[in-house]
């Protein structure tokens, strides 16, 4: 067996672990620590995650390159409504959601990164969502929720960056064929101060995440406020039908 294939088998491999994983979180945590859950059928559950993973599939189509990082980090809107829906629904709609956004913008644009960078999309998104619809489904108010997706923030800062510098860049490197060095290369093209891995996750990773987190924060407390009313209206109607069909 090549040493290209082992690399392809070994990333794959990783992706349905960590993806395991991540369910598997979800899923407890709905079961045995979430306090209130939603009373949907799954025609309509189902239909929220398909419509929410479309909008955030459509929507990391639009990718804004940084000036202060590698032309293949760039920063995209989609985990807003990825947000919006695990604030709704739940955690485990959430992940689902990442996970079909990211499929939705493989179909309709592929990769460009040998999927490492969709995967790390994945990935490193439910880092975000995960601890801020964990908290707010805690005690579900505007405060709970602001702290959220500050400790989401936080924590997609800590682990994008770690990920990236242990397991991302090596890997991409390796599926790519190409020496590490080259993608630090690119890094100190932009900006002189990244010269190893090391520095180039320091100027430019942590800030990529920290920017990503707190734009996505802000426009997710401005959009939430005015949707959420909506969506609960419509659970009231969709709850009272589904008792008189009942």
């Amino acid at each position: 067996m090549s040493q290209a294939v082992k690399d392809n088998l070994s990333f794959i491999g990783v992706c349905l672990i960590i993806i395991a994983a991540l369910i598997i979180i979800s899923v407890l945590y709905e079961r045995f620590l979430m306090k209130e859950r939603k009373k949907l059928s799954n025609t309509h559950y189902v239909t929220y995650v398909a419509i929410f993973s479309a909008l955030a599939g459509v929507l990391m189509l639009f990718e804004i390159p940084l000036f202060f990082a590698p032309v293949f980090y760039k920063i995209d809107l989609s985990e807003i409504p990825v947000l919006i829906c695990t604030f709704y629904l739940g955690p485990v709609a959430g992940v689902l959601t990442e996970m079909i956004k990211v499929l939705i913008k493989l179909l309709l644009k592929g990769t460009t990164t040998a999927f490492v960078g969709d995967f790390a999309n994945f990935a490193v998104g439910c880092s975000f969502i995960l601890p801020a619809s964990m908290i707010y489904h805690a005690n579900k108010t505007r405060k709970t929720a602001l702290i959220g997706m500050l400790v989401g923030t936080l924590v997609m800062t800590t682990f994008g960056s770690l990920f990236n510098a242990v397991y991302l860049l090596p890997k991409f490197a390796a599926l790519f064929g190409m020496p590490l060095d080259a993608i630090v290369g690119m890094g100190t093209q932009v900006n002189s101060r990244i010269t190893n891995v090391s520095t180039l996750v320091l100027f430019a990773v942590v800030p990529f995440n920290l920017l990503k987190g707190v734009v996505d924060s802000i426009l997710t407390g401005l959009l939430y406020k005015r949707i959420s009313p909506i969506l609960h209206k419509g659970d009231a109607k969709k709850i009272e039908h589904k008792e008189k069909k009942g």
